[in-house]
This record gives C-alpha cells, sequence and structure tokens, in this order.
C-alpha cells in the first residue's frame, strides 16, 4: 500500500490547473478557471476549476473533486493508479508500506522500449512484414512497435545506459541462467504492452526468423499479469467509454489494423483466454462486449468460455467468428471495412451462441444423447437471472423442439440436482451490501479475521452466512467469492477504523432488535427476560460508547 504520508506529499505537489489543463483546453474566468465538462454532452462550460481550493465542480452533472479525483475519472483508473500516474508524470516518488523493489513506471522499460523502436526502421525483415500486413507508420508510431535485436546487442544497451540488469530481470525484459544475462526477446517485432495508468509493464514479440514460438509476452511479474491486462486497452479506452462497446481480439496486429481502419475501440487478450480477473477492467464504462475470434476449433473453444463467463457475469454483447482463415487484420488488409461494421454490428448474442455451441456437440437423434443436451443446456441457464432463464428456455426447446421437447420438459427450479447452482451468488436471491462489503473486506484484508470474530458470530449473518465461511476458511477460489472479488458494485473497507464503525452499527441495530424481541416474548420466566434485558442494554451501551466487547461476553 502506497503510506498516507506520502499521498499526502504527492498532493501538495500537485496544482489542479496544471493537472486538468493537461487534459483540458480551461479558460481564466474571474478567479476560476471554466471548460465543457468532459463528463457530460454539453455546448456551455459548466465545469469550473478552483486553483484556490484546488478542486473542480460540473454545475450541469455535479461531477467533482481534487487534482486525484478528476485522474480517475477522466482515466478511469483505482485511486492507486491514479497516484502511481500522477507521481510518474511529476516525478515524485511514491513510498509503500510493503517494499516494492521497482515502481512499474521504471523507466527501464521506457527506454528498452525506445531502443526497440529505433531499430525496427534499419531492419528490412521486420519492415517488409508489416508493409506485407498493412501496417501504416503512424500505426507503427502510434502503438510504438519496435524490434527487439539479438541478446548481446539488448543487454550492452541497458549496460552502456547504466541501467540496472537486475532490475530488468525483475521486470522481465532480461532473463538470468547459469551466470548470465540474456534478453527475453531476440530477433522479434515487438510491441509494448501498457497498465491502466499508462506505464509499460511488459512487451509482446513477434518472430521473422523462424523461431518456433511464432508469438511470445513477457513473463509473468509483480507488473505484468497477462490475465489482468488487455492490449493497447490504454489508447482504446477513451473510444470505448464513448461508445460504450469494446472489441476483444486474439492478436496485436489485429488491434493494430483495427484502429486503423477507424475501430478505435479494439483490444486484445495476451495469448491467454478471458478469464475472471479480466472483468474489473472490462465493467469500467458498462460496453457492450464483441468477442471477435478466429472460426477455427480453438477459436470457437475460447469464444465458448468467454461467452459463458461474460453472459453469467451479467455482461451484454455478442460473438462474431471469422470464416476462411481470415482473421481482422486480413479483412482490414483487403479493405473489407463494411463487412468488418457489419459485423460488429450484429454479433451473435451470448447466450445463444453458448446454447448453440451445446446443442452441436451432441447427436440429437439419439434420446440419450438429447436428454444429455438438455441437462447441459438448462445448467447453464440455471447461472442466469430469473427472466433470462424463462426466455432462453424457450430458445433452448425451439431448438429441440422439433425433436420433440417441450419447453414444459425444461425445468429450471431447485428440484433438478446440479452443483452449478452454488457456484456463483443466485441472482434471485437479496444482496445484502453490507454483508458483502464485509466478506470483500475479509478477502482483501485476511488479517482483519480474528478481530472481526471476537465481536461478530458468522450465524449473525442472514443472507450470505455461506460465502462469509467460505472466505474465512480463505477459499478464494471459490466462485461466489470470485464473484464477490470483482464486482467492482461492491467496496471493501478502507481501514480498521472504519471496520470497527461499522461493526459497530451493525451490532447496535442488531441488539437494538434482540432487545426488541425479548421485551415482547412470552414463553420464556420473568427471571430470565429480566437477566436478558439488563444483557442487552449493557451490550447496547458499551457499543454505543465504542467499545467492541468480545462476543463470548454477550
Amino acid at each position: 500500500m502506497i503510506t498516507q504520508d506520502s499521498i499526502e506529499a504527492l498532493k501538495a505537489r500537485l496544482d489542479i490547473v496544471d493537472v486538468i489543463g493537461s487534459y483540458l483546453e480551461l479558460k481564466k474566468s474571474g478567479a476560476n478557471f471554466k471548460a465543457p465538462c468532459p463528463f457530460h454532452g454539453e455546448k456551455t462550460a459548466s465545469f469550473t476549476v478552483s486553483p484556490s481550493k484546488q478542486i473542480y465542480h460540473c454545475f450541469g452533472c455535479g461531477a467533482g473533486g481534487d487534482s486525484i479525483k478528476f485522474i480517475m475519472e477522466y482515466e478511469k483508473l483505482t485511486y492507486p493508479e491514479a497516484l502511481e500516474k500522477l507521481a510518474s508524470a511529476h516525478n515524485f516518488s511514491l513510498s509503500y508500506s510493503e517494499a516494492k523493489k521497482i515502481k512499474p513506471h521504471s523507466n527501464i522499460m521506457e527506454q528498452v522500449n525506445s531502443y526497440y523502436q529505433s531499430l525496427l526502421g534499419s531492419n528490412k525483415s521486420a519492415m517488409i512484414y508489416l508493409k506485407e500486413r498493412g501496417v501504416y507508420e503512424s500505426s507503427i508510431e502510434k502503438f510504438g512497435v519496435g524490434y527487439a535485436p539479438d541478446s548481446a546487442a539488448t543487454t550492452n544497451y541497458i549496460r552502456s545506459q547504466f541501467l540496472n540488469l537486475n532490475d530488468a530481470v525483475e521486470l522481465g525484459v532480461v532473463g538470468y541462467d547459469g551466470g548470465k544475462y540474456y534478453a527475453r526477446f531476440i530477433e522479434r517485432i515487438t510491441f509494448p504492452i501498457y497498465s491502466a495508468n499508462g506505464a509499460i509493464v511488459g512487451f509482446g514479440g513477434r518472430t521473422i526468423s523462424g523461431h518456433q514460438a511464432k508469438y511470445i509476452n513477457s513473463p509473468e511479474t509483480p507488473f505484468f499479469n497477462k490475465s489482468r491486462l488487455l492490449y493497447a486497452y490504454n489508447l482504446a479506452k477513451q473510444t470505448i467509454y464513448k461508445l460504450k462497446e469494446i472489441i476483444i481480439t486474439e492478436g496485436y496486429l489485429d488491434v493494430i489494423m483495427l484502429h486503423q481502419a477507424g475501430f478505435s475501440n479494439a483490444v486484445a487478450t495476451l495469448g491467454t483466454a478471458l478469464t475472471p480477473e479480466h472483468l474489473p477492467l472490462l465493467r469500467k464504462g458498462e460496453p457492450k462486449v464483441i468477442m471477435a475470434y478466429d472460426g477455427d476449433k480453438a477459436g470457437r473453444a475460447a469464444a465458448f468460455k468467454a461467452s459463458k463467463l461474460l453472459s453469467v457475469s451479467g455482461f451484454s454483447g455478442g460473438v462474431v467468428l471469422f470464416r476462411d482463415g481470415k482473421d481482422p487484420a486480413d479483412m482490414v488488409n483487403d479493405s473489407a471495412i463494411e463487412e468488418l461494421a457489419e459485423m460488429f454490428r450484429t454479433p451473435k448474442p451470448f447466450i445463444e451462441f453458448v446454447l448453440d455451441e451445446i446443442l452441436a456437440l451432441y447427436d440429437l437423434r439419439d434420446p440419450k444423447a438429447k436428454e444429455a443436451c438438455m441437462q447441459e443446456g438448462v445448467a447453464y441457464l440455471k447461472l442466469l437471472s430469473p427472466l433470462l432463464q424463462e426466455e432462453y428456455k424457450i430458445y433452448l426447446a425451439s431448438r429441440l423442439g422439433g425433436l420433440g421437447v417441450s419447453p414444459s420438459l425444461l425445468k429450471i427450479g431447485n428440484n433438478i440436482s446440479t452443483n452449478i447452482k452454488t457456484s456463483v451468488i443466485d441472482n434471485s436471491r437479496h444482496r445484502d451490501m453490507w454483508e458483502l462489503t464485509l466478506i470483500k473486506t475479509v478477502i482483501e484484508h485476511p488479517e482483519y479475521v480474528d478481530q472481526i470474530l471476537d465481536v461478530l458470530d458468522p450465524s449473525l449473518l442472514q443472507f450470505h452466512s455461506r460465502e462469509f465461511a467460505l472466505a474465512l476458511k480463505a477459499k478464494y477460489d471459490d466462485p461466489s467469492l470470485m464473484a464477490i472479488a470483482i464486482d467492482e458494485k461492491i467496496v471493501s473497507l478502507a481501514d480498521e477504523a472504519a471496520l470497527k464503525a461499522e461493526l459497530l452499527t451493525f451490532l447496535i441495530k442488531h441488539y437494538e432488535r434482540e432487545y426488541k424481541r425479548i421485551n415482547v416474548q412470552k414463553d420464556i420466566s420473568f427471571e430470565q427476560k429480566a437477566f436478558l434485558i439488563r444483557k442487552y442494554r449493557g451490550v447496547i451501551s458499551q457499543l454505543k460508547r465504542g467499545e467492541l466487547v468480545a462476543f463470548r461476553h454477550y
């Protein structure tokens, strides 16, 4: 975590006019500055920046805050990401409560990328390949495409710039084995990969000299987790927020060529399938998601897995599959722009795609296979909301209907036995945000578990006791906990003080309810009732004084 002292020191260095002025054209208006609001469409300038108060406020939509809040909202960054972006821009070193050997904005990555870029133009094979694929020079510059030479050239460059080779190893640019340093990327076209806050955290590389692996990525590092990153998201995010749509492809060149053709909301996964860890990034701006994958067996399998994940997680959108060995880059190079646009306008919805793929797995002329198909389809539908279950139960039955299957046979109630129903939070069940906040706090801050259990018995949770029990046992790979962990609407408590305040509020309400219940209860003796009333009065009094009494003393 970034230390509070470090945050305050950074804030003292920031000037809100400079920060916002690097994004918007501010015009002086008395003691303040004004501009059209970037957070809602308007013609008159109602967005006001106050240099004296170091805040901004829009009188049209109500947006407001300080420099950090502006960066968070404009760039769609988390609080720590916004701090690190501002620190990097103002040459300020943040301090961390947990030691970090290297910060993600280390200039090693930027310098190595600049070196790779400087070599690209002089490599004939690399330039011929890019030209044949239809990549413009403007796109090469926009995406920072470069060329990695032989291993010795890269390590010698790092030494010549007096950069730390051990830091380069930690960042995944260089490897170390048998007492020798070696470059991770050798004779490859390079594609820098950025984090959400605009720092280079890794590279992708495409061979042009016959290496066995056509594409490789940087190894996993503290800053490069390919299951959380999307290639070119830093360039696409403003269009994504504006259009409320994101196109996810499988390759770097697909993204570059789509941007070149005007589809600047395109990104790519980094040689991996879409994972639950990608979902927080995809939720930013609440866009419609279009999966643009190859139509071969591997592409269909990846699209099927992604569609299940996205549909169960509540995303809208659909799948576009490319035929005849073509990919988006090929179609742009062939000038099939209108055809591409039409494909993106009419993707197959996720749920229909999943059900159609399930149906394609079975020989529906065989009654046993038909039954197995129906069970698999119903098991999937049970992961969706009740409304979607009913709608798509009819769709599934209609696909099987010609073979003698009636919608009435597709029972999606609790009488169907399946373990899947416990794998995610039931959408039809009440979601108690206080309980979910407590559970997410346990997930993100396991050090608070003993403190919580001292004062709160798990049985007091009315709606999410199962998830709470799993969190207490650190079963973080359980799908229901994963769903809570990736849900950005659920925010964990920031610190121990916030946790204590929430526990006090919850326990006061709980014991006030218990006090009222005992007061009217008629099936206990007068002495027992008097004892319990005194007990609850004492507990409530202590809690209102801010004392968290151990649960066993209640």
